[in-house]
C-alpha cells in the first residue's frame, strides 16, 4: 500500500499496483477523491484509465531497454548514446549510476542546475493551482514577471513565448510592424550576420542564414541580408530604403562563442539613431545572468529596442519572452500577435522562481567573478595542452574552447571524463555551466578537461603526429 497527502496535508492510501510516479496526480485530482468515497477499497490504476504495467525490472533497465529499441522519434538529432535519470545541482547521473558534470546546462537553459529546490517549489506550489487558462485572461503570475522584468530592463513591454525561435519570431515582426505603424510598410527588411543563429522556424534560419539549415524547405524567407560578424562598414553598406533594421547576438552562441569588439555594438546603436532603424538583439542564450549581467548588451552600455530571450528565463521550464520599448512596440496592438501556452501560469511562476535567484543582490556579480576564475583557469589549460587547445574566449559563464583536434572529438573525451560540453561553429567547444557553480566544481571540471586533453594527446602521438606533450 502506498501513501500520500492531499495540499492540505490529509493522509491518504493508495493502491500497491499505483506506483510513486502517480501520487502528485492522484492526490490532486477530484477524480481520486469521488472514487475514494465511492469505494471501500483505494482506487487503483484502472479506475483512472491507467493500463497495466509489468513493474519488476528497475527503471535503468527499462531505460536501457528502451535504448536499444527503434526510436518512435523523428531522427533529426545525433544523440549520445546516454540516458539520465536524475539531476542535483551541477551533476547528472546517468541509467548505470554514473555521474556526469555537466557544463552544457541543457545548452544554458538549466541556469541554476538540475532540480533547484525554489525551483522545484515553485513548480510544485503553482501545479497545484493551475496550469493553464489562455491569454484571453489576465494571468497574474504572467503580469508579475513582465513587471520584474521590465523594473530590471530597458523595456516598457514584455510578450511571453514557448521557445527562443518564438520570441525571435515576435521580435522580427515587431520590427517590422513599427515600420507599418509609422506609414513605412516597405521597411521590412534586417540586416543580420554571418555565423548566427536564431533558431528553426521557417523566418529565423533564413535569419540566421546557415545553409545546411534552410536547404530543402522551399523559398527562403525574404527581409534578410547577412553581412560578415563585426563589420560595421558592411552593414553600411547593406542598408537600402527597405531596411527596417539590425538582428545581431551580442554574442555569437552556435556561431562559436563569437564575442564582438564593444565598439561594434556601439556603432550599430549609433547607425541605427542616424538612419532610423530598430536594433533588435537575440539574447536567447547571452540573457539572464549568462554573462554576470541580466542582459549581455549591458556589458558594453548598449541599450537596444527589442529584446529576445528564453533558455535561462525558464530555468529548464519551457518560457521565453520578447522585450521592447514602448515607441519600438506601438504597432503591436490588440489582435496583430498572440500564443495559446506563452506565458501560462506554470510556465511564468517558473520564471519568477528563477528571478528571485538571478535578481538577488550579489548573484550577478558572483556570476562575473566565478566566470572570470573559469576563463583563468582555462587560460592555463590552454599552456599546458597548446597542441590541443587553440583560444578561449567569452564573458562571465559563457565560455568557449576553441579547438586544433575536431571539436566533436574534444566532446567526446570530455564525455569520457564523465564532463558534458557543447559544440558549437568555428570548432569551439561550448562551457554553459549552471550560474550555481562553484570553486570546487570549477577545479573538477578542468582536472576532468585536463584528462580529456591528455587523452587526445596520446591518439595524436598514435598516429605518429608527434609527442603526446
Amino acid at each position: 500500500m502506498n501513501h500520500a497527502v492531499t495540499p492540505k496535508g490529509i493522509p491518504l492510501k493508495l493502491s500497491s499496483d499505483c506506483p510513486a510516479e502517480f501520487s502528485l496526480y492522484l492526490t490532486l485530482s477530484p477524480r481520486f477523491h469521488r472514487l475514494q468515497a465511492e469505494h471501500s477499497a483505494p482506487p487503483t490504476r484502472a479506475a483512472f484509465g491507467f493500463k497495466a504495467v509489468h513493474r519488476e525490472s528497475p527503471m535503468a533497465d527499462q531505460m536501457s531497454s528502451a535504448a536499444q529499441a527503434p526510436s518512435a522519434i523523428l531522427p533529426t538529432y545525433a544523440r549520445a548514446d546516454v540516458a539520465f535519470t536524475r539531476g542535483e545541482g551541477c551533476w547528472l547521473e546517468a541509467t548505470d549510476g554514473s555521474r556526469y558534470l555537466d557544463f552544457g546546462a541543457g545548452i544554458a537553459v538549466c541556469c541554476l542546475g538540475h532540480s533547484h529546490p525554489h525551483l522545484v517549489d515553485a513548480l510544485i506550489d503553482q501545479g497545484r493551482k493551475l496550469w493553464h487558462v489562455s491569454n484571453l485572461f489576465r494571468i497574474p503570475q504572467a503580469e508579475e514577471l513582465a513587471r520584474r522584468l521590465v523594473e530590471a530592463s530597458f523595456a516598457d513591454y514584455v510578450f511571453f513565448t514557448n521557445s527562443g525561435a518564438e520570441a525571435l519570431e515576435g521580435a522580427i515582426k515587431t520590427a517590422r510592424k513599427y515600420h507599418a505603424a509609422n506609414g513605412h510598410p516597405e521597411r521590412f527588411r534586417l540586416v543580420t550576420f554571418e555565423g548566427a543563429f536564431h533558431g528553426r522556424t521557417l523566418a529565423t534560419i533564413a535569419a540566421g542564414g546557415n545553409p545546411k539549415y534552410i536547404e530543402g524547405f522551399g523559398p527562403k524567407v525574404e527581409g534578410f541580408d547577412p553581412v560578415p560578424f563585426g563589420d560595421i562598414e558592411a552593414v553600411k553598406a547593406a542598408i537600402t530604403p527597405q531596411t527596417a533594421g539590425v538582428l545581431v547576438e551580442p554574442i555569437q552562441g552556435e556561431g562559436g562563442i563569437r564575442v564582438p569588439p564593444a565598439s561594434f555594438l556601439r556603432a550599430l546603436r549609433t547607425l541605427c539613431d542616424e538612419q532610423g532603424l530598430l536594433l533588435v538583439l537575440d539574447e536567447v542564450q547571452s540573457g539572464m545572468g549568462r554573462t554576470g549581467k541580466l542582459f549581455a548588451h549591458e556589458l558594453v552600455g548598449v541599450t537596444p529596442d527589442i529584446v529576445a530571450t528564453a533558455k535561462g528565463i525558464g530555468g529548464g521550464f519551457p518560457l521565453g519572452a520578447f522585450l521592447t520599448t514602448r515607441e519600438a512596440g506601438r504597432g503591436m496592438v490588440v489582435g496583430t500577435h498572440g500564443t495559446t501556452y506563452g506565458g501560462n501560469p506554470l510556465a511564468t511562476a517558473c520564471g519568477n522562481a528563477v528571478l528571485d535567484v538571478v535578481l538577488a543582490p550579489g548573484f550577478l556579480e558572483g556570476v562575473a567573478r566565478k566566470g572570470l576564475a573559469l576563463k583563468q583557469s582555462l587560460a592555463a589549460l590552454q599552456d599546458a595542452h597548446p597542441r590541443i587547445i587553440a583560444e578561449i574566449r567569452g564573458e562571465g559563464m559563457m565560455l568557449g574552447v576553441r579547438t586544433h583536434v575536431p571539436n566533436t572529438d574534444f566532446a567526446i573525451a570530455a564525455r569520457a571524463q564523465h564532463m558534458l560540453v557543447i559544440p558549437a561553429g568555428d570548432n569551439v567547444v561550448r562551457l554553459l555551466p549552471p550560474l550555481i557553480a562553484d570553486e570546487e566544481e570549477f577545479a573538477e571540471a578542468i582536472a576532468k578537461l585536463g584528462r580529456a586533453c591528455q587523452q587526445l594527446e596520446a591518439g595524436l602521438a598514435a598516429k605518429g603526429n608527434g609527442p603526446a606533450s
